[in-house]
């Protein structure tokens, strides 16, 4: 959810949105949740994980957002 360049991931999620509004996401940070990531599950943004996650897990959880 940080990012360089002065954009979140809440805010690149909703430019994804723009050009695809059926674009799913999971996501995925070494912080805590917050406010970001809450406001990027308001536009439609998946299931949240902390790092480090295992492979299955991942996969787990892509399956249940393809599944969505």
């Amino acid at each position: 959810m940080v990012m360089g360049g002065g954009i979140d991931g809440a805010e690149t999620f909703r430019r994804i949105k723009e050009i695809n509004p059926e674009q799913r996401c999971i996501i995925l940070s070494g912080y805590v949740e917050t406010d970001i990531v809450r406001k990027a599950q308001a536009l439609g943004a998946g299931t949240y994980i902390r790092k480090p996650v295992s492979m299955g897990k991942l996969g787990r959880l892509v399956r249940m957002e393809l599944d969505r």
